[in-house]
């Protein structure tokens, strides 16, 4: 029987780094006999081939990061500059990981200037027109991006260990949809992301709100109905209320070129052998007959 064609996304930041410290727990870095560290490669395969295994999707693209410098950093300087520069053992992994991508014959897709979530989300929108798509993360600002052919597989502690969000689990979960999703960033903001919000008002009161007059503009039509307090807080922080719900949502309209039959899942077992064994990735030998076998 053939297979149901089915697109999945890849958020290869959120795997590499999750890999990254699954990997180097106790201070161990796995390295090749040159020294060349592997540990976030070795376990973004591992998580990588799992998620394959479990979605069995038709057609698979990996979307990146291209720099700090993005259209969110240009209209708020402090967005993400909080952040911690990457481990010294990282940093050679991030260009080795996009050669192992390449070798399963998955394209890799970024573009400068937006993030991974944008092409992510871009590439959602367009897809899903003709084909179910998954997207494969572990950020929770992807679950915006639910809809009828859309599913958002949120990786949890543990192998094999999924939650996958539709439009109705992410109800019956969350209380929310997935449009307002954006709107409680814009309200609450995102400490991860370095973006306020409205001062004093946390998740607890936004979802409240949201459930009462459904979106930002719900909200504030009704601001003479708010507590005084409630009200105060979001007319004192109205720009940064629309600044924030901007950075918050992820852009369906970036500008970056993918062609579906180069997308199809169809790894050559050769060109794998060859770049298992030159990452000394021996334990990995045995999975290719499995992913030849699922291709």
């Amino acid at each position: 029987m053939e297979k149901k064609p089915t697109l999945m996304l890849v958020d290869g930041m959120a795997l590499l780094f999750r890999a990254y410290y699954a990997n180097s727990y106790g201070g161990y870095i796995r390295r090749t006999a040159s020294g060349i560290p592997t540990n976030a490669i070795y376990g973004f395969i591992k998580y990588f081939l799992d998620a394959i295994r479990t979605f069995a999707p038709s057609h698979v693209v990996c979307c990146w990061d291209m720099g700090s410098k993005t259209f969110r950093s240009d209209k708020l300087p402090s967005y993400k500059a909080h952040r911690p520069e990457p481990p010294l053992d990282l940093i050679p992994q991030f260009s080795l990981i996009k050669e192992v991508v390449e070798s399963f014959g998955v394209p890799n897709i970024g573009f400068e200037g937006f993030e991974a979530d944008d092409c992510i989300g871009t590439l959602a929108h367009r897809f899903s027109t003709e084909m179910d798509v998954y997207v494969l993360t572990g950020d929770h600002d992807m679950l915006q991006l639910v809809a009828d052919r859309v599913k958002v597989i949120i990786m949890k502690k543990g192998a094999s260990n999924y939650a996958v969000y539709d439009p109705e689990f992410l109800l019956s979960e969350k209380q929310l949809t997935a449009a307002q999703f954006i709107d409680l960033k814009g309200l609450t903001g995102d400490t991860s992301d370095n973006y306020p919000g409205v001062k004093g008002i946390g998740e607890k009161t936004a979802v409240k709100l949201l459930l009462e007059f459904e979106s930002i503009e719900g909200i504030l039509a009704n601001l003479p109905a708010l507590p005084r307090g409630v009200r105060a807080k979001i007319e004192a922080d109205l720009e940064m209320l629309h600044l924030c719900r901007e950075l918050a949502t992820i852009r369906l309209d970036a500008p970056i070129d993918c062609v579906l039959d180069d997308c199809l899942w169809c790894p050559d077992p050769q060109v794998l052998r060859n770049q298992f064994e030159h990452l000394e990735f021996q334990s990995l030998l045995k999975e290719i007959a499995k992913i030849a076998s699922a291709s």
